[in-house]
């Protein structure tokens, strides 16, 4: 699909009125984050009638990282990523609260990659948004803490990307945001690589894969 065509079938999913959420799913660094903030940006220049710029926003799903004194204490600092490092039920309750769409403002939490943390209330999203664009790895992991996550989804993509440039992208943002170019590629093969492996085989539940963009 082109991405014109993206545009078009996500402004379509709030069509009625009703507030609906887009999930983009896949594993590290497929292009996840580029995509949501892609159709945002797309979306929010060109609202339906009667709506302004804010009638979307994107709400990613990293903003539930735990804090790493919490990592610390549960022992999962090496791991940071892998699904039980995330609060997966407080991002399951914050995506039942914009569905059922009855507070005038909802302020959910960002994440912030130089700091490596999650920052709490950082995204606001006013009454009048009607599509949430929402992004992670594990959003259509079938494990207990995951499953509510996919039961609240409107409709999931799945962003694929070869696995070498994959990993080439990951090893770069790694040392972008600050790790030394051995660490980067250690955790980019050991951690990284280990959660990709469980996310790969949920492509399977998505309602639509997306792979390189074909032009508008």
């Amino acid at each position: 699909m082109t991405f014109a065509e993206l545009v078009s079938r996500a402004r379509g999913l709030a069509e009625d009125g009703r507030r609906a959420v887009l999930g983009i799913a896949g594993p590290p660094a497929a292009g996840k984050t580029t995509l949501a903030i892609e159709l945002v940006g797309a979306l929010s220049a060109d609202p339906p009638p009667g709506f302004g710029a804010d009638w979307v926003a994107h709400v990613p799903m990293d903003g539930f990282h735990l804090a790493d004194v919490e990592l610390d204490r549960l022992g999962l600092r090496d791991r940071k990523g892998a699904p039980d490092t995330f609060d997966a039920y407080g991002y399951a309750a914050l995506l039942r609260r914009l569905i059922e769409d009855r507070d005038e403002m909802i302020y959910a939490p960002g994440f912030e990659r130089t700091l490596e943390q999650p920052i709490a209330g950082s995204i606001p999203v006013p009454r009048s948004t009607r599509l949430i664009v929402t992004e992670g790895n594990y959003l259509l992991l079938d494990e207990p803490r995951w499953r509510p996550v996919r039961e609240l989804l409107t409709e999931v993509w799945y962003a694929e990307l070869d696995g070498a440039e994959r990993l080439r992208r990951l090893i770069e943002r790694h040392v972008r945001f600050g790790k030394p170019r051995e660490a980067a590629v250690a955790w980019a093969t050991g951690t990284d690589e280990r959660n990709a492996e469980l996310i790969v085989p949920t492509r399977e539940r998505a309602d639509l894969i997306v792979g390189v963009l074909s032009p508008s």
